[in-house]
């Protein structure tokens, strides 16, 4: 524990010490250890006049934590990230602060590194065909987390702005994968989808395989919802937490409300990463993430120590 009070870890840091591959297998292990989601409190949301600020504490094995976020939906117009932070990790048994990460970039890992996760288990074994749906930092953090885990042999962008999406492709296209800006008919042919926006309505129909899985990162609202109703209602749905997708989550909460789906039937992540409620691969399968505080501390304590 450093003497003279918590070591600053930098955006470039936090990419530099941690890989996405790592992050992700910290999540796996932390649930294999035992880690429950469940326990968590719940994160605060407050209304600012520019926003939302969100207060997320946790605690598991050596470190406390938490993470103070903003959401500024103007920020983007102003050139600046929408989502901004700070993250203060503290030792479990002083309670003295160790170190503080940018909030962003420890952000951009963790949920990624948690989808990355998600699709080990959920995943086609090959994944020929991954569509995105978003051009910002999530779109492409979950491009490179989830090549981690799969090979993945071309990506289709499709975002609002074309530019965006043409300028993410360019970014992501490096000669072992191709990369291009598509429509939202992409999903028809997609192994695997990933919906990292700020949408508040379905992103595309309900045309997607059997075998498919998606991947929904964008929203904690329980009035927004970026999947269809009816993929969802035909898919296993796995959620970080059951109690927090029924509470946060409107891609779960609006089928719940409209009778198309068991709240009963929604699967922990935990418990599929454990290997003790076993994958429907007859059906689509659905990983519903809101983003919960465990995720930061787990991310953040690797960073630290590694």
């Amino acid at each position: 524990m450093p003497l003279t009070g918590p070591v600053w870890i930098s955006s470039d840091e936090v990419y530099a010490r941690l890989s996405f591959v790592g992050a992700a297998r910290a999540i796996s292990e932390s649930l294999r250890d035992g880690l429950d989601p469940s326990a968590d409190p719940p994160r605060s949301i407050v209304d600012v006049s520019s926003g939302q600020l969100l207060i997320m504490p946790s605690e598991f094995a050596r470190h406390v934590g938490v993470k103070i976020a903003s959401v500024s939906p103007n920020n983007p117009a102003r050139g600046l990230q929408r989502i901004q932070g700070v993250y203060l990790l503290l030792d479990a048994d002083t309670l003295a602060p160790v170190a503080q990460l940018d909030g962003v970039a420890l952000t951009t890992l963790r949920t990624a590194a948690v989808s990355a996760a998600a699709a080990d288990v959920l995943a086609p074994d090959r994944v020929e065909h991954l569509v995105v749906f978003g051009s910002g930092p999530q779109a492409w953090g979950h491009v490179m987390a989830l090549r981690a885990v799969r090979p993945v042999e071309r990506v289709t962008i499709v975002a609002r702005d074309r530019d965006r999406a043409a300028a993410l492709a360019d970014k992501l296209a490096d000669g072992t994968m191709t990369a291009a800006a598509g429509s939202a008919d992409a999903v028809a042919d997609a192994d695997l989808v990933v919906c990292a926006t700020t949408a508040r309505s379905p992103l595309f129909s309900g045309n997607v395989r059997d075998d498919t899985l998606l991947i929904a990162v964008g929203s904690h609202e329980p009035d927004a919802r970026e999947l269809p109703g009816d993929v969802v209602a035909r898919a296993q749905v796995v959620v970080e937490d059951e109690a927090a997708a029924l509470r946060e989550a409107g891609d779960v909460m609006i089928p719940v409300a409209e009778g198309r789906l068991d709240p009963a039937s929604l699967v922990s992540l935990r418990s599929v990463v454990r290997g003790e409620v076993p994958v429907d691969r007859s059906r689509p399968r659905v990983f519903k993430s809101v983003g919960m505080s465990w995720e930061d501390l787990v991310i953040a304590s690797a960073i630290y120590h590694a």
